[in-house]
């Protein structure tokens, strides 16, 4: 059987002669011509540190790919760094550029004919951007994570990228001089890499090698380690398995592999954006898969890893103590996840496992023990109530306390509410409201770690609560309930609070409430005005009138 099952189109056949002289003029040997051809989609570029290395990558992955009988043609996609538009109106870019990251797989590889894509990612939005592109080629497909970032050192403390943002409550609160700050920042990020403890990017990273849709060690190895550089020489090899065995994204991509998904995400204390890109890759892969299951796994499955933001430990500690392949034989070996699901190895998650050591768990380490695990059910809570009828997500790892009732101090913009806590205009005990920043709202569903860090560093974690119909960075820690829906555009409640309305967020009976009435509730409707965005063009307008409910992961082409 021909490997090239769609690339003789524009290489071999005789009646397109205009696709053949094209791609000898790229300097096309009759070797590489006869090869199949193998699309290599970097999310690189030159201004972040978690994607500023991916070209390099994609270029070993080409380099390597005639190695094992491929051509390797390198394409670029985009990215938005969300750590330098964090609390910025370019915010309002990052999710969309998921969808933007998609649609360039997608019509890059169908476009001209590729045979199959490995894409490089490297950043939170990059990764489950990447998988769908997958996903709606159906061809065969394998990412590769950009790696995790190493720690950052200053005055003998280990730093990340949320120690920058946390650096300037403590300076408002007067806790930091400028020079301690600026010492902070110039040393929280080192060199290349994807943010450091368990936030978004590797949340999704292993939440997608557990998929298997990456190869074992991706989600784990640093980018700056060996390791890395060995994957991007060997992932062609698996690749052209996927190619002979003819195994599609939708042959791995199943119910069963996103509840391993959700497991490994779950027990690891990753990311509420989970929640969102897991729902939108299971909608894009045509699997049912909604918040309820979503809820049902978070439930069965025990909070193990000791990561930041919430713990002490980043994604390099794990590489050191045998990488996500070991924590996932952990929890296989303890039966809590689907052994038989097929991979990008062309060989099952059990298979894959076989002859990798468990992790070994301890009080004092990154994994805790099943037995004594630092919370007995998952912290990505799905609530639901009066106030988010359609649900909304929480990040409760146990240490911020089970539940919090309070006085809600509403705010129309991030903007207005980072301005509240930066002038102390926010008291303990309240419940900070940010809303019509939702997916239609915003819009772009902006991610904030801009005022929950603040709220962290001015000492007020543990006395206040906040809630959105935004999102929340993976950086973010505290009594945090993100995803709201309906979200305030669409007229959901959160868009009819009030100052002083008393408002309860319980982990334990998984509600968002608010004690208004429903008659009140209808009172205020009638005189509800909606958010004016009359002045939207482009990119925003386009997703404002395509994009789906957060509950529904926020995809563009559900009609």
């Amino acid at each position: 059987m021909s490997l090239k099952k769609h690339s003789w189109e524009i290489s071999q056949n005789e009646e397109h002669p205009a696709g053949k002289a094209m791609l000898y003029a790229t300097g096309m040997s009759d070797k590489q011509m006869n090869q199949p051809f193998v699309g290599v989609a970097s999310c690189g570029y030159e201004s972040n540190p978690c994607n500023m290395h991916l070209n390099d990558f994609a270029g070993l992955i080409k380099e390597a790919s005639a190695t094992y009988g491929l051509t390797g043609l390198v394409f670029n996609t985009i990215g938005i760094s969300d750590g330098i538009s964090m609390g910025t109106s370019g915010m309002r870019y990052s999710l969309v550029s998921r969808e933007i990251i998609a649609d360039s797989i997608e019509s890059f590889i169908l476009g001209h004919s590729f045979d199959g894509c490995i894409a490089v990612a490297g950043c939170d939005k990059n990764m489950p951007g990447a998988i769908m592109g997958m996903l709606r080629i159906n061809r065969p497909s394998i990412m590769v994570y950009g790696g995790t970032i190493r720690s950052g050192i200053y005055k003998g403390e280990k730093l990340n990228i949320v120690s920058a943002f946390e650096a300037y409550g403590k300076r408002v609160k007067g806790e930091l001089g400028d020079e301690d700050y600026d010492g902070v920042i110039r040393n929280a990020c080192p060199g290349a890499g994807a943010c450091g403890g368990m936030y978004t990017a590797n949340t999704m990273s292993s939440a997608i090698e557990a998929m298997g849709m990456s190869l074992p060690y991706s989600s784990s190895t640093p980018a700056t380690a060996d390791e890395k550089v060995r994957e991007c020489k060997e992932v062609s090899e698996y690749l052209k398995i996927l190619l002979e065995k003819d195994i599609k994204p939708k042959d791995i991509v199943t119910k069963k592999s996103l509840e391993n998904a959700v497991t490994v995400a779950v027990a690891l204390g990753g990311s509420t954006n989970a929640v969102l890109h897991i729902l939108a890759i299971a909608k894009t892969a045509g699997v049912d898969f909604t918040l309820d299951d979503f809820k049902r796994v978070n439930h069965a499955t025990p909070l193990l890893g000791d990561f930041k933001p919430s713990g002490k430990f980043l994604m390099e500690d794990l590489f050191e103590q045998g990488g996500l392949p070991a924590f996932m034989k952990y929890l296989l070996n303890n039966g809590m996840l689907h052994g038989d699901c097929m991979t990008v190895t062309g060989k099952t998650l059990a298979e894959n496992l076989a002859n990798i050591d468990p992790v070994v768990p301890s009080m004092v380490n990154v994994i805790h023990p099943i037995e004594r695990p630092l919370k007995e059910t998952g912290h990505l809570c799905i609530l639901k109530g009066n106030l988010a009828p359609e649900g909304s997500v929480a990040k409760i790892s146990g240490k911020e306390g089970k539940s919090f009732t309070g006085p809600a101090k509403v705010y129309d913009s991030e903007l207005e509410a980072n301005e509240a806590i930066k002038n102390k205009q926010v008291n303990k005990g309240e419940v900070i409201v940010i809303r019509y920043i939702g997916p239609k709202g915003g819009p772009g569903m902006p991610e904030m770690l801009k005022p929950t860090s603040m709220i962290i560093g001015a000492g007020l974690g543990s006395d206040v609560a906040l809630i959105t119909d935004g999102r929340f960075s993976g950086g973010t820690h505290g009594f945090v309930v993100g995803h709201v829906t309906p979200e305030a555009y669409s007229g959901g409640p959160i868009g009819l609070l009030r100052d002083g309305d008393i408002i309860t967020i319980d982990a334990d009976s998984l509600s968002l409430s608010c004690e208004v009435s429903d008659a009140e509730m209808e009172a205020r409707k009638k005189v509800w005005k909606n958010k004016d965005l009359s002045d939207l063009q482009g990119t925003l307008k386009k997703y404002n009138k395509l994009v789906s409910s957060a509950s529904e992961g926020c995809v563009t082409d559900q009609f």
